[in-house]
């Protein structure tokens, strides 16, 4: 193991001999193979396992002597192993820290005790000797370097009179096959990683620097290097720091975090000491972290530059873009494209493997870019939890020497797969490929099986029938059993037969198939192996029992977007709607005898495939447009669990979409969704509370839901607080059905809000969301808003306001807002500071929990007791107030001049905005045409002109016109607040005359008329004020 700790092992600055490992991927990975090999060994080799080293392994470890069992004499600091060598001395010897290890066998003890912690012991073994094999072998091994060195060293030990030559030969031959699986482990390793250059580090910071400056849009302060000078190679590192990797080192002062310095290199970028104070030198030390660039490191440190980045961004990889095509189009022009010489040939391999890089460099923005069109055009992204549930692009595997060619090939794979649905699974991501290791301890099945696949190769159609029937008494449900399928090439057999003319053997085959395909891995070798094109094709087939095995093995393939996309782009969506359409009696009462048909078995399968076909959009499109609707609306009446469950699930997965839930209305689905929501079947229950949560969104639906007796059920099942899917779906349906006021009588008479107040703590963040936006909806009643107080609702709602989870701290800013129009609720979320936390909320990134949290405090200042000096006591919360009014989002503006409005009530506060530059700032939002921010915009400025000469600075700033055209709005709202305004600002002389010129006496004349007084009042003021001045301009001029 000497060459691969010397060599690939990454040792900190110290270097090997005194530091110690680095914390970096590659030695994590040294570490493992270490670990497989040491427990491997005492199965393996048991006789070698027994051997006692030369010397003992030691170092300092963290397991305590109660971790020790049977096999051990322990007391209280000190453990050893009854297993002893020939003088009587224990193989393991533990002396609490330290720990002495003598065999094999011993070290493979230790790590089967050490469980969690083995790779932390197995570090610490290595840190503590360096040389391992000398202590294992003795000195005469440690110097085996070379191969006349080694030849040396067998043949002495041939030579010798030890009995244990041979042994120790034997290890010593293990111990070099490690070494260099380890080195090649290694080198595999690296040849994955994309190692930053001088020039690409250059390029990153040029582009930075171009976007950063003291403006509020730009992505940082400053970033600079800590060094002019540049040597011919492009770093800027001193050449005792290049021989480690490092390019050069930034100092980067973000907008909202103290500034730092970072180090570039060839691994990645890291935070390092920084400088020091006395002389001003860099403390190269690694403090954090490795990040894959200085982007990346970057977004994870400050959020200000992630918020802002992500406007910019599109600009960014497009300068980034055109830079690297640059690179490339000079590259390709220096390769000759006559024959080239074999040292000509390997410059150019190198060359195209530089071109690969840059290429998968770039593919990070056409993934982003690709998101926001995908955003804009169908509107199917959901929270990123993605992060969780977010629907990935596949990057393209293909390594092509063309820079150009393979950034056309990202952006068509990019184009193809778009369209794949958000609503997508941790399941789509593609497995890792794990492979049996070779000589591995395997149970007897697994080579069992393997003769099995030999005789499906060789054999005729009897012994091929006789093979699949043997091969299904297996417990195929276990991955070991599955993977000895795969590793001998028994998928391929497999999915061959399924291309012959043979039923029986394409019976056992698919039966097979649908077994091991619960297996992620054998689900992709699958698709990799065409295996989905045959299936979809036996969908045809007349018989029954193979288009029932072809559809349920279809289902379970088809759980990741390559192999969906597959299906439909083979017709496999429209066969499997046709499936569906079985007998005409199979929904009639007198089912129970007819549902054990094949007919009915057939449609089944066929709703399975669907279901899981059917979490992208392009599939969802192709079922509506196949004619799906109207059959899974049939297939719903029937009183079978086996078949509601994948219907209700496709018609869940489908229900995100508009067009699905006007089909669902019109097909009269809802009132068998709520009929189902009585049965006894949780998974059933789940699934159709689900599909009334993505069809509640509108209002028909919800009163249908109420019309048909779902809102009872709803409620009940409130109180399964097990099974947490289950609750999950409910409190979703109870939400969106709570938008209506209706339903939310119907849930107080059911005692819902009480437990939804209940289900406010020690539940996971998907039941929170649902139960707090159901409480939101609720608490826009009187009633319900003492409901929860008096339940003790009020402070578990404040809690949660310290979340997050954005769609959490949406919801709960509008339960707490909603609870805060009741006086006695305010006192308590005063008393609980939770104004200062939604003040607070007021700096979260994400657009719509600042929107949220400015709504809510409205009714906080509103119903405050001493407002004007609870919003003064935030220590610069009115200067965050104002500097939000330089916001893009229009959510964000509305929601803050709706606060600036209740706010400016106090005149203390009111001059305190007014210093901050209120004035020019609602100035500059007044040309919108989004009628709930001319509302709230209009409304801040009548307040803002009860101050000093404002009414003046409105003029000057050009207000008054834009806030004439409001006038011509059809919104009442926006009328009442328009002519407030209107007659506030018309107090100065000027402004009046602007009024007259832009036609506000005609449009305000209409509006004298209004049934609404305050309308009228406002308006008759504003004429007013502007014929007194027209009288007086008269009177002026005559006398």
């Amino acid at each position: 193991m000497g060459a691969a700790l010397t060599r690939s092992a990454q040792w900190t600055a110290a270097g090997y001999g005194s530091g110690t490992l680095e914390r970096t991927p590659l030695n994590e990975e040294i570490l493992k193979e270490i670990i497989v090999f040491v427990e491997h060994f005492i199965y393996k080799y048991p006789h070698e396992a027994k051997f006692v080293f030369v010397e003992p392994l030691e170092w300092n470890t963290d397991l305590e002597p109660s971790a020790f069992e049977s096999g051990y004499i322990v007391s209280e600091t000190t453990v050893k192993s009854e297993e002893v060598d020939k003088n009587g001395q224990p193989l393991l010897l533990l002396s609490v820290p330290q720990i002495k290890v003598r065999s094999f066998g011993q070290l493979g003890h230790v790590l089967f005790i050490a469980k969690d912690t083995k790779l932390k012991e197995a570090q610490a073994c290595i840190e503590g000797n360096r040389d391992p094999v000398v202590k294992i072998l003795g000195p005469d091994f440690g110097e085996m370097k070379e191969d006349s060195m080694a030849l040396h060293i067998l043949n002495k030990i041939s030579t010798g009179d030890d009995p244990e030559n041979e042994i120790k030969m034997k290890i010593a031959i293990l111990l070099k096959q490690l070494d260099l699986h380890l080195l090649n482990h290694s080198l595999k390793y690296i040849s994955l990683q994309i190692n930053l250059n001088p020039k690409t580090v250059k390029k990153d910071i040029e582009l930075l620097q171009r976007f950063s400056g003291k403006g509020e849009q730009t992505v940082l302060e400053s970033i600079e290097y800590t060094s002019d000078y540049e040597f011919s190679n492009g770093c800027r590192a001193p050449p005792w720091r290049q021989m480690y990797g490092e390019i050069c080192y930034v100092l980067v002062k973000p907008h909202d975090v103290e500034a730092f310095c970072i180090t570039c290199s060839v691994e990645g970028v890291f935070l390092n000491g920084g400088k020091t104070d006395e002389e001003g030198d860099i403390d190269y030390e690694r403090k954090g972290e490795v990040y894959k660039d200085l982007v990346t490191f970057l977004k994870e440190k400050s959020a200000v530059f992630s918020e802002n980045m992500s406007k910019q961004e599109i600009t960014f990889n497009e300068e980034q873009k055109n830079q690297i095509e640059e690179v490339l189009t000079k590259e390709e022009a220096a390769v000759p494209q006559k024959s080239i010489s074999s040292p000509d040939r390997l410059k150019k391999n190198h060359i195209n493997f530089v071109k690969t890089q840059m290429s998968k460099r770039l593919e990070p923005s056409l993934n982003w870019r690709a998101k926001v069109d995908f955003k804009e055009q169908k509107n199917l992204t959901k929270d990123s939890q993605e992060e969780k549930h977010g629907g990935k692009v596949e990057k393209s595997r293909t390594s092509i020497s063309h820079g150009k060619v393979q950034l056309r090939k990202s952006v068509d794979k990019i184009e193809e797969t778009i369209s794949e649905s958000s609503s997508e699974s941790e399941e789509d991501e593609e497995q890792p490929d794990h492979r049996q290791e070779a000589n591995a301890d395997l149970p007897s099945e697994y080579w069992q099986i393997q003769k099995l696949v030999k005789y499906l190769k060789g054999g005729n159609q009897t012994a091929t029938v006789i093979a699949l029937c043997s091969m299904k008494d297996f417990n195929l449900a276990q991955e070991t059993c599955q993977l000895a399928i795969r590793d001998v090439g028994g998928l391929e057999v497999l999915i061959n037969l399924l291309d012959t003319d043979e039923v029986k053997c394409k019976i056992g085959s698919l039966k097979i198939l649908k077994e091991i395909s619960h297996n992620p891995q054998i689900r992709r070798n699958i698709v990799d192996l065409g295996g989905l094109p045959i299936m979809v094709n036996i969908l045809d087939s007349p018989y029954k029992s193979l288009k029932c095995l072809a559809a349920e093995t279809i289902a379970n393939v088809a759980k990741f977007k390559r192999a969906r996309r597959a299906v439909r782009q083979h017709g496999g969506i429209t066969k499997l709607v046709a499936l569906l359409d079985c007998a005409q009696n199979a929904t009639e009462p007198a089912q129970s005898s007819l549902y054990e048909t094949r007919d009915v078995e057939v449609a089944r399968c066929g709703a399975l495939a669907l279901w899981s076909c059917s979490k992208s959009y392009s599939n969802k499109e192709a079922i509506r447009k196949a004619g799906g609707i109207p059959l899974l609306a049939r297939l719903l009446k029937t009183s079978h669990e086996n078949m509601l469950i994948p219907v209700v699930g496709t018609l869940q997965e489908c229900a995100s979409e508009e067009n699905y839930r006007a089909a669902i209305k019109a097909e009269r689905i809802i009132e068998n969704l709520v009929k189902n929501l009585n049965s006894e079947n949780e998974q059933l229950q789940e699934h159709c509370a689900m599909a009334i949560y993505q069809c509640a969104e509108d209002e028909e639906t919800r009163d249908l839901v109420r019309l048909h007796g779902g809102l009872k059920p709803l409620a009940s099942l409130l109180n399964n607080t097990k099974n947490k899917e289950l609750l999950a779906a409910v409190t979703g349906a109870i939400w969106k059905c709570s938008i209506s006021k209706e339903n939310v009588i119907k849930f107080r008479e059911y005692k819902a809000i009480e437990t939804l107040v209940g289900l406010l703590t020690d539940q996971p963040e998907e039941v929170l969301v649902n139960v707090v936006g159901a409480l939101g909806e609720c608490c826009q009643e009187h009633e319900n808003r003492v409901i929860v107080r008096r339940c003790g609702g009020i402070q578990p709602l404040v809690n949660l306001l310290v979340g997050i989870n954005q769609a959490l701290l949406v919801n709960v800013t509008k339960a707490v807002g909603a609870c805060a129009v009741e006086p006695e609720n305010m006192a308590i979320i005063d008393r609980l500071d939770g104004v200062r936390l939604l003040w607070s909320l007021l700096k979260n990134p994400h657009p719509d929990v600042k929107a949220s949290a400015a709504w809510a405090l409205c009714p906080c200042i509103e119903n405050a007791k001493d407002a004007g000096e609870m919003v003064r006591s935030f220590v610069g919360g009115l200067e965050l107030v104002v500097n939000l009014l330089k916001s893009d989002n229009k959510e964000v503006l509305a929601s803050v001049c709706a606060a600036i409005t209740n706010i400016a009530k106090d005149q203390e506060n009111l001059a305190v905005i007014t210093d901050h530059g209120v004035v020019p700032l609602l100035s500059k939002l007044a040309n919108t045409n989004n009628d709930n921010l001319r509302r709230h915009l209009a409304e801040a400025v009548s307040r803002c002109c009860m101050w000093g000469r404002n009414r003046v600075a409105f003029g000057e700033h050009r207000a008054v016109a834009p806030l004439v055209r409001y006038l011509k709005s059809n919104d009442t709202n926006v009328h009442r607040a328009t002519a407030q305004a209107l007659y506030q600002l018309s107090e100065d002389a000027d402004n009046c005359i602007t009024m007259h010129e832009n036609g506000a006496v005609k449009l305000l004349l209409d509006m004298v008329g209004s049934p609404d007084q305050e309308l009228q009042e406002a308006a008759a003021g504003c004429i007013s004020n502007i014929r007194r001045l027209a009288l007086a301009t008269e009177k002026a001029r005559y006398t």
